[in-house]
Formats: C-alpha cells, structure tokens, sequence
C-alpha cells in the first residue's frame, strides 16, 4: 500500500520502553534525553547481502556440530518472517543463540555453575524461503540467574535476530514458552506494557511440527513491523 498509515505505526505499548525500571540494565543504557532523527548516509542502507551459500551446511541444526549427541529435550522451532500486511520476507537471515539445556552459554562471559555441553555451541542461522518461513533444531534452553534482582532466574527462552535489506533494518527479540511460570515476574518480558503483545513473544505448541518419537514442535512467528509488530528487545 502507498500510504504511510497510522496500521504501520507499533500500538502504544506493544513495544518495550527504553527505560524500564525493574530492568537494571535499561538504568544504564537508557537514553536521557529525546532521540535526534539522524539522516540515513547511502553506507548505511546499501546491504548487508545475504544468501544462503554463506551459511555452510546445517547451521539451521544446532544440534549437528559436535562429535556426539547434544543433552536435553530436542525440539523443532519454526515459523515465518511477515510484515505488516502479513506478505512473507523472503531471502532473510534469521540467527539465533540460546543457553543450553542446563541454562548455560558456550561464552567465557557466563560463570554460572551449570555444566557445559561440549557438543552444543547454542547459535545457528538460516535463511528465509520465499514464504518467509524459517525452521531451527535444537534443545529446549534452561532458565538460570542472572542477578537484576534478589532470586532472580530468566525463564526459558530464545533470542532471536532477523536482518533487513540494511544494517540499519535489525530486529532482535525473544522467544519464551508457554506455561513458563517464571514469566509474569520476569522483568525482561514484562518490559512490553501490553499483555497482549507480550503474549507475542510466546511460541505455540504444534502437533503438526512434532516429530514422532523424536521432537516437540514449537511455532513462533515474527512479524517485523505495524501494530501487530513482534516486540523488540531493549
């Protein structure tokens, strides 16, 4: 559509405030002042190109990569890439990186006590087809502490970066699942102000996308921009 209506605006509350006080780190990183509307440099929206021949083989199984079976509950996350007229984004570089089972990162950085799967690095990427859809194998992730706040612990979950036509065209958000009963008092997910967009951020279950005998089928599509637009990771 040719128009630039207020549909492709993001709902008052569907997205995370800069500054949300339970979220520690939003103190830090917050601005304090109004943004300053920066003009876009020719650099700047001219790529990055991706296609799927820079990937290598089987970055969209994390579970492929070491010299024997990754731990944990295998799953299947797929879903598909939309904007805001729910046409599909196709040819698009989707990544994710996730703790692993015991709620642990393969990262100098994470000193939590959980044990490490040497078989399990927690990162993959994939490329969109032309319906938008994408589709990821991994484990299902553990939650862990993380310190914002006395017994704090991060439910479940999956981050998630979709690159646009630019470097300035990035969203990156976070997959939960459903029934976590640390979510409603996660600060993190509780940043987005609308509890119906926050339900946004929690994948579905599929039978369809199960596996027999082999794994669970998540579903979680995200939709990139307008009212209906997947919240945005602060």
């Amino acid at each position: 559509m040719a128009h630039d209506g207020p549909y492709r605006r993001s709902a008052p509350g569907s997205q995370p405030a800069y500054l949300h006080e339970p979220y520690g780190s939003t103190r830090k990183r917050a601005p304090l002042k109004p943004l300053v509307a920066a003009p876009q440099l020719a650099g700047e929206l001219a790529g990055p190109a991706f296609a799927a021949s820079d990937l290598g083989p089987a970055h969209d199984d994390l579970t492929a990569h070491g010299k024997g079976p990754v731990l944990g509950e295998r799953i299947i996350v797929s879903g598909r890439v939309l904007d805001e007229d729910g046409r599909p984004a196709a040819n698009t570089l989707v990544e994710v990186w996730q703790a692993n089972a015991a709620g642990r990162y393969a990262h100098r950085g994470d000193q939590h006590d959980a044990p490490l799967d040497p078989n399990f690095s927690g990162e993959g990427r994939v490329m969109t087809d032309a319906e938008g859809r994408y589709r990821f194998v991994t484990v299902k992730p553990g939650a862990y502490p993380w310190g914002n706040h006395p017994n704090a612990w991060r439910p479940a979950h999956i981050h998630f970066s979709v690159f646009g036509p630019s470097v300035l065209t990035r969203l990156v958000t976070q997959m939960y699942f459903p029934g976590d009963p640390l979510l409603e008092i996660d600060p993190i997910y509780n940043s987005t102000p609308d509890p119906s967009a926050r339900k946004r951020l929690i994948a579905a279950f599929d039978l369809g996308l199960t596996k027999p005998d082999w794994a669970l089928g998540y579903r979680f599509d995200i939709v990139l921009r307008g009212r209906d637009a997947t919240p945005r990771e602060r």
